[in-house]
Parts: structure tokens; C-alpha cells; sequence
């Protein structure tokens, strides 16, 4: 963990590095904010994240959502995940289920992806593996719109919960 204080204090470069992965495989994000440092507090920090996000050309936000890994999925099974994701699926116990319920998950993983032209996210803190089979049924009927903003609204809670386990509480 890293006192608030002490990442706005980071050179330029630093900064980007460690708020890298916060936002998977999207290092933009944190180079967008590292000029509006100092930040009063993680809300701060996560706010001005978000609005980067918010204000992106629709293809950079696909982009975004396009870098995140498929849950139990190939990436997964071959143990190429950021630390952030291994931990978080890890946590669900989607990494350690049976074959049917990797199968299950994987067959479901693939109609979204069809479906939306990008992975099923879900922030899984909290949540098992029931759980977020049950929400990735529920959200394959969603339109495409709707669909779209709440992988976004996902994507953003995941942010948060990187950032809470990353920075010192105030």
C-alpha cells in the first residue's frame, strides 16, 4: 500500500506506473489524471479516473473494455492474468471450479462475447461463483446500449476496489 501523499508526490512516470493496472491493461487512464495531482483523497483520484473513461471515444472505451480477461477463461487456464485479475477470480473461486462449471461458464462467456463484441465483466469482490453465473445469464439479455454502460459501470467499481487495495485509507 502507498500513503496518498506519498503517490502525488511520484514523478510523472511513477505515477502512471503504479496506477497502471487499475484499469486493466489501460495505462491512458492514469497518464490522463497524472497532470491534475495532487488529489485530496482516493474518491478524488477515482472521480477523476472515471471521468477520463467517461469522456473517451467510444472506440477507446471498447478498447477498455476489449483488455479485460474472459472470467475462467483462456487467459486464466494458462495463468496469464494481471495479479489484479488472478486475485480477483482467484477470490470468487473461479479459478479453482469444477470442469462443468468452467464449461458452463465458458459456453456462456463465448454467447456474450457474440453478443456485445466484448468480454463479460463483473466486478467479483463479494460475489461466488453462483452469483456471477446467475448476473451473466441475467445480463445477456440486456440490449447493447445497456449492456455496453454497465461493463462500464463494472469496470469502474473494479477501479475502486484496485485503488482502495492499493492507497492507504486517509
Amino acid at each position: 500500500m502507498i500513503a496518498l501523499s506519498d503517490l502525488n508526490a511520484l514523478p510523472r512516470d511513477a505515477f502512471v506506473a503504479k496506477l497502471a493496472e487499475i484499469y486493466e491493461h489501460s495505462p491512458w487512464v492514469a497518464e490522463a489524471v497524472a497532470g491534475q495531482r495532487p488529489f485530496a483523497s482516493r474518491t478524488a483520484l477515482h472521480g477523476a479516473m472515471e471521468a477520463v473513461v467517461a469522456g473517451a471515444e467510444e472506440a477507446r472505451q471498447l478498447a477498455l473494455l476489449r483488455a479485460h480477461p474472459e472470467l475462467a477463461g483462456r487467459a486464466a487456464q494458462r495463468g496469464d492474468l494481471t495479479a489484479h485479475s488472478r486475485s480477483e477470480q482467484s477470490g470468487s473461486g473461479l479459478l479453482t471450479a469444477p470442469a462443468d462449471t468452467v464449461e458452463r461458464i465458458q459456453a456462456l462467456n463465448r454467447a456474450y462475447a457474440e453478443t456485445f463484441g466484448f468480454p463479460f465483466i463483473i466486478a467479483v469482490k463479494g460475489l461466488d461463483r453462483e452469483t456471477i453465473l446467475a448476473r451473466l445469464e441475467e445480463r445477456l439479455q440486456n440490449g447493447a446500449g445497456a449492456e455496453r454502460e454497465e461493463a462500464l459501470r463494472q469496470v469502474g467499481r473494479i477501479a475502486a476496489l484496485r485503488l482502495e487495495a492499493l492507497i492507504e485509507p486517509a
